[in-house]
């Protein structure tokens, strides 16, 4: 039986991983051949991985491909994606290249607002504490400022600060609801620097406001922290193009446009299709923001938090027909940065931002948003026509052949067979066994 472990951070790598393959792994030399594998022969480079987290033991790789051809208000991009799915790449460059003959994508970013809040918890006369509040709000300011200075010289900093009563939610509860402006950087250790200030001040000052009573002046700071919440960093991406312009292989048009806001629409009144519809969506944005070091899991929660902002969790694209022109659309809040992280670290992250000509965050934002749109529009054609299966198997093929030890010939040719069957995964074992045995 495994027993816990003192002092796990103080061991070295080797000792961590002599520890851990010894008491969780049936094959402990395998297990730390495999580790040491993943090593970068780099040891500058290694030793960088090594510091991002604790406790390193190895790397973790995931496949960093290009989508190409996306033309974004006029201004031609090849989209990295950092993603293990087998589909995603192709789908957008698919999408890419369907839409660059057709005047590409439209982009506006609506809003840049970020926002943080000091969560704190108060038990006398809310006008007391209002007057309190405008009272302390230029100290708030003041005593920030060594935190603010940098980013004000850039034209960013704090947009404003706000006392917000939530005591309907839960008794005693109010919070200060700040808004930042973060410019090229994601901003959280600015935004929870500022916010851990603006809770001391607010504290110190309380415990000497003359008009308090003691009870009042002892106010309790429950919290400071930026929210990933973030309705007005809003980014939105368009295409569109007259109807008789959709043109997909055997589709009469309209016919293929109409079957499109179909689809959007099921997905914007059924929450669980809408749940899967927006899993596509995110295929795309996630790639891009893993391979520009950006946090994929605030996005995430900011952006599945956006599609049930209206009270149920809903389509985050919409489609119609107007007039004879077919418009897809997508607005997302997308809270990235393009300095500050791993962006200044990572090497591929690094050359990433560069393929993508070294964008703004407000560009970033519209590239991501791109994406998820491109991805979105791909998964919907293949589902009200071939269906999804039958471009996800094809390149699902390799990762089965794979997993049955298939030779570099056998590959090649199951491969070509499979470009003129369906590549279920029956299918596929079936026809390696059938070829395997053939050939012995």
């Amino acid at each position: 039986m495994n027993t816990p472990i003192e002092g796990f951070s103080k061991l070295t790598k080797e000792e961590k991983i002599d520890w851990i393959v010894s008491n969780y792994t049936q094959e402990p030399k395998e297990a730390k051949a495999i580790l040491k594998r993943y090593w970068n022969a780099n040891t500058g480079l290694q030793k960088l991985h090594d510091e991002f987290i604790e406790n390193t033991i190895s790397n973790y790789y995931l496949p960093l491909g290009i989508a190409p051809n996306f033309l974004i208000n006029d201004k031609l991009y090849a989209l990295p994606m950092a993603i293990e799915e087998s589909s995603v790449v192709a789908a957008a460059s698919k999408a890419a290249k369907f839409w660059l003959e057709r005047g590409g994508f439209k982009t506006t970013v609506i809003g840049t607002e970020k926002i943080g809040q000091v969560h704190f918890m108060y038990y006398g006369d809310s006008e007391k504490l209002t007057a309190f509040f405008e009272f302390v709000l230029p100290k708030l300011h003041a005593t920030a400022a060594h935190i603010t200075k940098n980013m004000q010289k850039r034209g960013g900093g704090i947009s404003a600060i706000e006392l917000r009563d939530k005591t309907h939610d839960l008794k005693g509860y109010y919070q200060l609801h700040c808004t930042f402006e973060t410019l090229d950087a994601m901003g959280a250790n600015f935004i929870n620097s500022c916010l851990e200030q603006f809770a001391q001040t607010f504290k110190q000052e309380a415990q000497t406001y003359s008009a308090f009573n003691a009870q009042e002046k002892d106010l309790e700071i429950v919290m400071s922290i930026l929210s990933n919440y973030v309705p007005q960093c809003l980014v939105r991406a368009e295409v569109s193009c007259p109807v008789n312009e959709l043109t997909i292989a055997d589709e009469e048009a309209m016919a293929f446009a109409q079957k499109m806001v179909r689809a959007v629409t099921i997905a914007k009144v059924e929450p669980h299709r809408a749940v899967t519809h927006n899993k596509g969506i995110m295929n795309g944005i996630d790639a891009v923001i893993l391979a520009t070091g950006n946090d994929f899991r605030a996005v995430e929660a900011a952006i599945h938090a956006y599609a049930s902002k209206d009270g149920r969790y809903t389509s985050l694209t919409d489609a119609c027909i107007e007039d004879g022109i077919f418009k897809f659309w997508i607005e997302i809040p997308l809270a990235i940065g393009t300095i500050g992280g791993l962006t200044n670290l990572h090497p591929l992250v690094k050359l990433a931002l560069e393929i993508l000509q070294k964008p703004s965050a407000k560009e970033l934002m519209q590239i991501v948003a791109v994406a998820g749109l491109a991805q979105n529009f791909a998964a919907v054609r293949s589902l009200v026509t071939t269906g999804i299966q039958e471009g996800h198997m094809k390149m699902h093929l390799l990762n089965i052949l794979n997993q049955l030890g298939a030779t570099a010939e056998e590959k090649n040719i199951l491969t070509q067979h499979f470009k003129q069957h369906a590549a279920t995964h029956s299918a596929v074992v079936e026809a390696f066994e059938k070829l395997r045995n053939s050939n012995t």
